[in-house]
């Protein structure tokens, strides 16, 4: 369920959405008529956060355009609410997209962030474990259909000699995992920041791994081919408004640390802000369509294929759009 909230302030919308994380919608006042107003999903774990900075940067509305936002916990559920046409742009990893691509023809219009260095396995402390091979019969939290969960369970399990059944796969959101791991219902996450940096802060786990020597996890801008096909210019004059934030996160790096933490501190995390800056220096935003972008996806599509997961690989002049990116550069 989304719960929208229409015409209230920033300060309003965070007391009334409390400790939990919830789906919401705010329109923002502004912008040319010419232009379409977009709904705007993103995950408020770390990876979603330069999105979350995006929209309060006063970026787009400098760009004429309007906008609702729906916040969820987990990247793959923002791509089901685009399959379902419920949102218009959202972000997540590669293996999500091709899946959205494959559901609902989703399209990739740039590439946000890397952020490989803030996925960890981790395992509770005092289990002792160093290795993903001594995860054989335990609990591992993991959350079904992320792009995360896809990686540990194809590519990253296997490569340890984990085949599916050798452990307890758990599901559940990135932003419970924490707490099952104090209350040892699981004995191991797979998760993002900030929430292993919590965990690690608070002496819950200790890390077995992060992502970055597997992969790197670039996190695409994704949005509907309906969206895309009705309004480019909206497209083009949205990207524009990415490249000028993205100085902020190399300029003004303290700017956009200062908006992200409260973000986090209202929703009832208590976290120093010491904890907080480690989780957020692994994410690397630089908004673009790299070179490299084909083959890694391809690489992706491959895996999710073999996995039975997709039903054919995806035909890329129609899922990646790197014209819109080049237009706003322009």
């Amino acid at each position: 369920m989304t719960m929208r909230q229409v015409g209230i302030t920033r300060r309003q919308f965070l007391a009334a959405s409390g400790a939990g994380v919830l789906a919401a919608g705010v329109w923002r006042a502004g912008g040319a008529a010419t232009l379409a107003p977009i709904r705007q999903g993103y995950q408020t774990n770390m990876w979603g956060m330069p999105t979350y900075y995006f929209l309060r940067s006063g970026q787009l509305e400098k760009h004429g355009i309007k906008f609702e936002e729906f916040a969820v916990p987990s990247g793959n559920l923002t791509m089901q609410q685009m399959v379902a046409r419920q949102v218009d742009m959202g972000t997540y990893a590669g293996p999500t997209f091709i899946l959205g691509h494959a559901r609902g023809g989703l399209v990739a219009i740039a590439q946000i962030e890397q952020v490989g260095k803030t996925v960890r396995i981790m395992a509770r402390k005092e289990l002792g474990i160093s290795k993903v091979a001594q995860l054989k019969g335990l609990k591992v939290a993991n959350q079904t259909g992320a792009s995360i969960a896809n990686v540990f369970v194809d590519q990253i399990a296997p490569a340890a000699g984990l085949k599916k059944g050798d452990y307890q796969e758990v599901r559940m959101n990135v932003n419970d995992m924490v707490a099952a791991m104090a209350a040892k219902t699981v004995d191991a996450m797979v998760n993002v920041e900030p929430y292993n940096a919590i965990a690690e802060a608070d002496g819950i786990a200790t890390t077995i791994m992060n992502y970055w020597e597997v992969d790197k996890m670039p996190v695409f801008m994704a949005a509907t081919s309906d969206f895309v096909e009705k309004h480019p210019d909206t497209v083009v004059a949205y990207l524009k408004a990415w490249l000028a934030v993205a100085r902020d996160f190399t300029e003004n790096r303290s700017k956009v640390a200062d908006v992200i933490y409260s973000f986090y501190t209202s929703k009832g995390y208590k976290m120093s802000q010491d904890t907080f800056s480690k989780a957020l220096a692994g994410v690397d935003v630089s908004p673009g369509f790299p070179s490299n972008v084909k083959p890694y996806m391809q690489e992706q599509a491959d895996i999710l294929l073999t996995e039975k997961k997709i039903p054919a690989i995806p035909d890329w002049s129609k899922a990646l759009r790197p014209d819109f990116m080049e237009r706003a550069r322009a």
